[in-house]
């Protein structure tokens, strides 16, 4: 319910925001994409929502974190489901466009028919009513946060000098969202574990600042120095595979280099400390973190992590890193 509801607003969102800059307008190419996202959104939430069950039952059964594993997948598959799913819809519809016009008026009239019965369905089971009451604040924000971020990709790609960056982009909110989904996933099974909601463990109380995020002892604390660990050998293996691949800026210099794992570890370093935050102040409220805090920090990730970057690239172009190559 949330995804089709979501899926329908980010498109109206998409149409609106560009329809301002250009003043163009058209009313099929507006209806194919609402049709397409919705459609998308539907289907991509409920092969997602299987994936994950069965994620979540076979690590348990092979004694692994749920944590550990699911999150990350989620994350992962989650866009990958989505992109490839959009692009078949999307392209099936615009197909159809000239010649069977009421095809996708008719795709997204029913994707959107299906949402009334998915709440009555929803409204059956505590925990999912729940989350159908609570959960559109932090998913429906999460998506304006994102939409900021993706302003800042638009603006920064106009640039024909700064086009490069299309490339690193995925790469740096991909890793940075994976790696703190991990984070408060694993901040709010342990409060689940050693706390009653509306009440923070006696060594989560107090002012959050990096230092108690990354200098303490606690499993969270190692758990968050062990992600902040991974951001450079991480990045760099999507680095000299995008280098391998001819793609974007293809000469790896010392200074791209190093300017690009700033951004990155600072991008991660600012996430792992929000989310020490985050997850304990929703906890305090009474509120399920794994909802409310998730959406708001991949979208904080999605933000943070192309504007480092778009700050990066023009940093690189201002002290004459300019390669030939940027962008092809």
């Amino acid at each position: 319910v949330q995804a089709t509801v979501v899926g329908f607003l980010a498109a109206v969102a998409a149409v609106i925001l560009g329809w301002i800059p250009e003043g163009k307008y058209r009313f099929d190419h507006s209806v194919l994409l609402c049709s397409s996202s919705v459609a998308t959104a539907f289907i991509a939430s409920l092969l997602q929502g299987v994936i994950m069950v069965g994620v979540i039952v076979g690590s348990k059964k092979t004694g692994i974190n749920p944590d550990n594993v699911a999150t990350p997948i989620a994350a992962s598959f989650g866009d990958l489901i989505t992109l490839a799913i959009l692009a078949w819809i999307s392209q099936g519809l615009y197909t159809c466009l000239e010649t069977y016009y009421y095809v996708s008026p008719l795709v997204g009239a029913f994707f959107l028919a299906l949402t009334p019965m998915g709440i009555v369905i929803a409204a059956k089971h505590p925990a999912t009513r729940t989350v159908l009451h609570s959960g559109w604040e932090p998913v429906i924000t999460a998506m304006i946060i994102s939409s900021i971020g993706g302003l800042i990709l638009d603006t920064t790609v106009s640039d024909p000098n700064l086009v490069g960056i299309v490339v690193y982009t995925p790469v740096i909110n991909g890793i940075g969202g994976n790696l703190v989904a991990i984070q408060a996933s694993r901040i709010s099974t342990y409060l689940h574990l050693h706390s009653i909601p509306g009440e923070l463990p006696e060594e989560a109380k107090g002012c959050y600042y990096p230092c108690r995020t990354y200098c303490g002892t606690g499993v969270n604390n190692k758990s968050a120095q062990v992600l902040l660990l991974l951001v450079i050998p991480g990045h760099l293996i999507f680095l000299y595979t995008i280098h391998l691949m001819k793609s974007g800026h293809t000469s790896l210099t010392p200074i791209f280099i190093a300017v690009y794992l700033f951004a990155a570890l600072l991008q991660v370093f600012t996430l792992l400390w929000i989310a020490d935050w985050m997850v304990h102040h929703f906890w305090k409220k009474g509120k399920d973190p794994d909802s409310f805090s998730i959406p708001y920090l991949t979208a904080l990730g999605d933000l943070l992590g192309t504007a480092l970057l778009a700050i990066g690239f023009h940093f690189l172009w201002l002290i004459g890193d300019r390669d030939g190559d940027v962008g092809d």
